[in-house]
């Protein structure tokens, strides 16, 4: 059975609104104001503004190294490898005990085509890797590469971005005190979820074919409704295999805790109008999930909806 691992040698609008004047003006990442906005100051100085529910909220050294991850990120030149990042023992350790779940959760509730792009990926088991070392990875096995993110980056740069098959990651890695679920983006669910997909030849020809149907889209109630999808498939989907329900979306598969609770989610067959009314949740576990046939199922609903959509297809829910 494949495990994600393979050893080696070796929210909140409030925190944002008590930023105003220039801050406001150089918020980098404004979709990212729900939790952790990325702020550049006028004189260069990058900071990372974090609500007094997270984790981090009272942690000087994390917020402290989040920023200095933010700023390499925001430095990096298009093209070069990722910038290289000094994890502390602390985060090292994080990855050992969330990859050691996650391995043992992978083999009992992760989905075919999931498993074959860990097998490919085959992340170190005692130490985070660097970014640009997965990325070496995935591009040998697909052609994609990692560039790194500061932070959430708007909708239509990300989802472009997989048209020319580059995914926008970040680097940080979630706060030890919550290590098995992370609505932030961090680096476990970049690389585990994500890279294991993208590592994979059918799901990375999705992420293709996703990016350039944004890139034909002028609407943003069109662009809206194709990342809804995306939610309801990439990241927190479902699919049907040998009698059972196994997780194929990244959320899911990079989340401990939330592995432990999709069975109890209520469960819908794929419907681009379900979903379009459905509002999404980052900062706790989705309460309705979607779940495909098949994986070939998936890949024809995909195909026929990006397709399909167009400028003046239905707007979603808010």
């Amino acid at each position: 059975m494949a495990s994600i691992f393979t050893s080696s040698a070796g929210a909140a609008a409030d925190a944002a609104s008590t930023f105003e004047g220039s801050y406001e003006r150089n918020l980098v990442f404004k979709e990212a104001t729900l939790y952790s906005p990325v702020i550049k100051e006028d004189n260069g100085i990058v900071s990372v503004v974090f609500s007094r529910d997270h984790p981090g909220y009272n942690d000087p050294q994390y917020q402290k190294h989040r920023a200095a991850i933010a700023d390499a990120a925001l430095r990096h030149v298009p093209g070069r490898p990722a910038p290289y990042i000094a994890y502390t023992e602390e985060e090292h350790a994080t990855w050992r005990t969330v990859g050691a779940e996650l391995t043992a959760k992978h083999r009992t509730y992760g989905c075919r085509e999931f498993l074959a792009g860990v097998e490919r990926l085959a992340l170190p088991a005692d130490r985070l890797p660097q970014l640009s070392e997965a990325s070496a990875t995935i591009r040998r096995a697909t052609g994609f590469t990692l560039s790194p993110a500061a932070g959430l980056v708007g909708v239509r740069d990300f989802y472009g971005s997989l048209a020319d098959r580059r995914f926008q990651a970040t680097q940080y890695v979630r706060h030890a005190s919550m290590p098995r679920f992370s609505p932030e983006p961090d680096m476990i669910h970049e690389v585990v979820g994500h890279g294991s997909h993208l590592a994979n030849p059918r799901l990375a020809a999705l992420y293709e074919l996703i990016g350039r149907t944004v890139r034909r889209l002028e609407s943003d109630e069109a662009v809206a409704l194709v990342s809804r999808v995306f939610w309801f498939t990439m990241e927190s989907g479902l699919v049907r295999e040998d009698g059972g329900v196994k997780a194929l979306g990244a959320s899911l598969l990079s989340s401990c805790a939330e592995l432990e609770q999709f069975r109890k989610a209520t469960i819908r067959p794929l419907d681009v109008a379900a979903m379009a009314a459905l509002p999404y949740q980052v900062e706790s576990y989705q309460p309705v999930l979607f779940c495909a046939d098949s994986f070939t199922h998936l890949e024809d609903f995909l195909a026929g909806f990006l397709a399909a959509v167009t400028d003046d297809s239905p707007l979603v829910a808010a």
